[in-house]
């Protein structure tokens, strides 16, 4: 509380900055002006003219050369002052000024010292802009509190011939444990953020896992339809193959059975099968249905024979049909017996 009492004082008795000038040069009739300079003559203690840059002449002893004004930009350092905020917090802040002298006639007579008065203007509009904001948004508005100052300074500033052009904060003093608790607070943020972060990842990761997993899905089910295609068509086809084969098959069986002997040939066929049907019996189970003359080869297969007869006379419905159908039935009937002796004696000889 003492230094900043101090600072303070200091800050209010701090002597008014040096003026930037060549200094007050003597009338000897004839004045070289430099570039960027306006001198301010008085004639017998009245306002006269300003004196442009170059070659002038002036009366001596009447005419005096009052006030010399710098027209180039000056830098004036603005003391370090105490200022509190809107959340009371007590801030050490300085920066610094730049001012342009724009009319030199009200810069020497609007008022005394035009940088002094400036610069006293700057440090209240400074203390009264900080009380307007909060500690967070000191740090963050630092160049609208920049813009504000400037403002305010030009509408003050006006009647003195004087225009602010800019106004920088150049350090800002925050006491210690306030410093600390900004750097808790800045931690927890992070923190705060890295947690937000690392959740948002997770969220992200386990989006992309469903996503995968419903392409695969849908992949894989298209993969399966395509499969079910592709197999019934090949089952599609298989059956058209095999059954042109078994329609080839049985138009070359119809013309074998149409030739001489055929019926025979048929006959010694199915006896065949029959054989080979009664040796799988009893091989997949114990319990079987067997018919009571199982063991008469012949009369089986004549039952056999009697089917195929009964099957095939419908077809013969036209007259011309009749007469090849007789002799395929004398032929069916002639070779008949030699059939049924031979298998009588192939039962013989496996008894």
């Amino acid at each position: 509380l003492q230094r900043s009492q101090q600072l303070k004082r200091s800050a209010w008795l701090a002597p008014a900055p040096c003026r930037l000038n060549s200094g007050l040069p003597v009338n000897i009739g004839v004045l070289f002006v430099p570039q960027q300079e306006a001198w301010v003559v008085e004639r017998m203690g009245k306002f006269h003219r300003i004196l442009e840059p170059g070659l002038n002449f002036l009366i001596p002893l009447l005419d005096r050369i009052r006030y010399v004004q710098s027209l180039k930009e000056i830098v004036i350092n603005v003391p370090e002052q105490s200022a509190v905020t809107l959340d009371n917090v007590t801030l050490q802040i300085d920066g610094v000024l730049y001012l342009r002298v724009m009319d030199p006639y009200k810069a020497s007579y609007g008022v005394e010292d035009p940088e002094y008065a400036v610069t006293q203007l700057a440090q209240t509009t400074m203390r009264s802009e900080l009380g307007k904001l909060s500690l967070d948004r000191v740090f963050r508005e630092r160049e609208s509190l920049n813009a504000n100052i400037v403002d305010a300074i030009n509408q003050a500033s006006d009647c003195w011939g004087i225009r602010c052009l800019r106004y920088e904060i150049k350090d800002i003093h925050v006491p210690p444990r306030v410093k600390e608790s900004m750097q808790m607070q800045v931690e927890a943020e992070r923190r705060k953020r890295a947690t937000v972060l690392e959740s948002e990842g997770t969220r992200e990761s386990a989006i992309n896992v469903a996503e995968g997993q419903k392409q695969a899905q849908i992949l894989a089910s298209e993969a399966e339809k395509a499969e079910q295609i592709n197999k019934a068509a090949g089952e599609a086809n298989a059956m058209l193959v095999r059954a042109r084969a078994k329609a080839e098959a049985i138009q070359l069986l119809a013309a074998a059975l149409a030739q001489q002997h055929g019926s025979a040939a048929a006959s010694l066929s199915v006896a065949e099968q029959y054989v080979s049907a009664f040796s799988k019996l009893a091989k997949d189970s114990n319990t079987l249905l067997l018919p009571a003359n199982t063991g008469d080869v012949t009369n089986m297969v004549a039952q056999a024979l009697g089917i195929y007869t009964t099957l095939t006379k419908p077809q013969a419905v036209k007259p011309q049909a009749v007469k090849p159908q007789d002799e395929l039935s004398s032929a069916h009937e002639d070779p008949q017996p030699p059939a049924t002796e031979a298998l009588k004696a192939e039962q013989a000889s496996s008894s």
